[in-house]
């Protein structure tokens, strides 16, 4: 199939070269179904034509039969590309949404695997179907502008830029394009399980004659509309300061924003403190930012509001205090290197008082939230004092808080 006077082939590797700029090195998640597949060979034409590094990488969930079979096929075929592959386990442990952990846990994993491996970028095989599904999906949610909005074609996460070249391509036009090239697929069959919502709205697209393409455009659309509104929060954020991963932001140029745009200058500020990958609920951030006009401390999902000359953000020790070090980043905010056998991470807590914080221009509460090793007698604050070998970083910047959060790149 062709568009504009070029192939799906062609289309692919003109947005590979729009969003890659710059990389050096490319990975691709590579799940062994059709969109992962038409990705890979389009990927390894564009390094090999490019001179540049690619590699691809399958995450095994070990959530049903065959999958350690299937993960050793998509092996298979990296390789007769010619490129490296590797292999990402997860043991399927912990509480809660089974889909959204394996989700969080691939993401996590094909990232660690990309910087150890010394990729640049990862590309993901979403494609122009996925964009008209999702956002039926969020509908039935009562989603608002954000979340009908379109996927980022390139976004950051989990220290870690991920590209998706293929989100104008129809999934039945790149497994057309497959058969041409004699290239083979396996469908995961929880594709065709209905106990998923996904699959219900894509049933339900089919029997209502629902054209992907259509809803992909809307997606579009909507995200033109909130890139609008985000433009102008730019001053807004260029302006703000990160301090050990809190974020200070001028009261007056807050006070003076529409009701809208301040709601969502919270809510990426509260998204970069945290981490999270959901905002807030309306009506929690709406009481927030009530409280704050009234001079009020308040907390929002994780994170603390406070009320001053600049308005504050920063993490609620509490919840600092339910955080988990995983693959070295612990809290979801922090990087700690330097770390021993036996060492225990936490948050600061009470133990603030034994710190010189103050002399970093943090709040007490800004204090207690920050990461804490116990080793043996000792118990060391790197993020004030690097000492015995340890560091620690904050894993988001100013790059994030722009380009990520607000979907703006750094000079557009």
């Amino acid at each position: 199939m062709q568009t504009d006077g070029k192939t799906i082939e062609e289309r692919v590797l003109s947005s590979l070269d729009r969003l890659g700029g710059g990389v050096a090195g490319l990975g691709v998640a590579l799940s062994g179904g059709g969109d992962s597949v038409a990705l890979m060979h389009v990927v390894a034409r564009w390094a090999r034509e490019r001179g540049l590094r690619a590699a691809a990488a399958t995450v095994d969930h070990g959530l049903r039969e065959g999958s350690a079979a299937e993960a050793e096929g998509a092996a298979a075929a990296a390789k007769a590309l010619g490129l490296e592959h590797a292999i990402l386990r997860w043991d399927g442990s912990g509480q809660g949404n089974l889909m959204d952990r394996a989700r969080r846990a691939r993401q996590r994993l094909l990232s660690d695997w990309a910087r150890k491996n010394g990729l640049d970028a990862v590309a993901l095989g979403h494609t122009q179907d996925d964009q008209a599904e999702t956002l039926l999906m969020r509908l039935t949610r009562g989603a608002g502008l954000d979340g009908l909005a379109a996927m980022a074609a390139r976004r950051r996460a989990d220290d870690m830029l991920w590209l998706r070249p293929m989100l104008d391509c129809g999934r039945a036009e790149l497994r057309d394009w497959l058969r041409q090239i004699g290239a083979e697929w396996t469908d995961d069959p929880t594709n065709e399980n209905p106990r998923f919502e996904r699959v219900r709205v894509r049933r339900l697209m089919t029997e209502l004659g629902i054209d992907p393409a259509t809803l992909a455009r809307s997606a579009q659309h909507l995200a033109g509309a909130r890139d609008a509104l985000n433009q102008a929060l730019l001053p807004v954020l260029e302006g703000a300061e990160l301090r050990m991963g809190s974020v200070l932001l001028d009261r007056e140029l807050v006070a003076g924003l529409p009701a809208e745009q301040r709601r969502r200058l919270i809510l990426i500020a509260v998204g970069f403190v945290t981490g999270a990958d959901y905002p807030p609920r309306r009506s929690g951030t709406d009481h927030a930012l009530s409280e704050w006009a009234a001079n009020r401390r308040v907390t929002l999902d994780g994170a603390v509001l406070d009320p001053g000359e600049k308005l504050l953000i920063h993490r609620e020790p509490a919840a600092a205090m339910r955080g988990r070090l995983v693959s070295g980043v612990w809290d979801n905010r922090w990087r700690i290197s330097g770390l021993q056998a036996g060492d225990e991470v936490q948050a600061l807590g009470a133990d603030a008082v034994l710190f010189d914080w103050r002399a970093k221009g943090l709040s007490h509460l800004e204090a207690q939230a920050l990461p804490a090793i116990r080793r043996g007698e000792n118990l060391l604050c790197p993020a004030l004092l690097a000492q015995d070998g340890l560091a620690a970083e904050p894993i988001r910047d100013k790059v994030d808080l722009i380009e990520n959060r607000l979907g703006i790149e750094p000079g557009e």
